[in-house]
């Protein structure tokens, strides 16, 4: 069995080495999903949500949290990113979020993709948690990838 990546011959964690690696083009789309209450999702519905603009502050937490997966990850590069897109489409009670991350790396975006999901997620829990507690956050997922040694990557369901 090969050595895990992650962890060196003395068994300690390290950072993987990606310096010989060539600088390609790389993207990455996760999406991941939250299931409102129905006092929250009829107030995002009609724009009546106490805080604010929900999918304004969701975008730009999740723009951030990509440009800083590096710093909550501790195995994570710290990458130049080329782009970020962001989808927030509601589906009933429920909000689904899916982050497209691009650029020219030595190494794949996935890591910020799924940061990135996860926190406009979260910061939509947090801009509707006082109309409803009961929200529940799951099927966050890479749908695909591109890039790099291993190639292309696309979730099949």
């Amino acid at each position: 069995m090969p050595e895990p990546s992650h962890l060196g011959s003395d068994g300690n964690a390290r950072m993987v080495d990606v310096s010989e690696k060539k600088a390609t083009f790389r993207e990455a789309v996760a999406r991941g999903t939250i299931t409102l209450g129905r006092n929250a999702a009829k107030a995002l519905e009609n724009d009546e949500v106490p805080k604010g603009d929900v999918y304004a502050a969701a975008r730009i937490a999740a723009i951030t949290a990509v440009k800083r997966t590096w710093e909550v990850i501790p195995l994570c590069h710290p990458v130049t990113i080329g782009g970020v897109e962001l989808e927030l489409r509601k589906e009933g009670v429920a909000v689904r979020v899916t982050c497209r991350v691009t650029g020219v790396e030595r190494t794949g975006y996935e890591m910020e993709a799924l940061n990135g999901v996860t926190t406009a997620l979260l910061t939509i829990y947090d801009m509707t948690k006082s109309l409803d507690r009961g929200m529940t956050i799951g099927e966050v997922r890479l749908l695909k990838k591109s890039g790099g040694k291993s190639g292309e990557y696309t979730w099949q369901k």
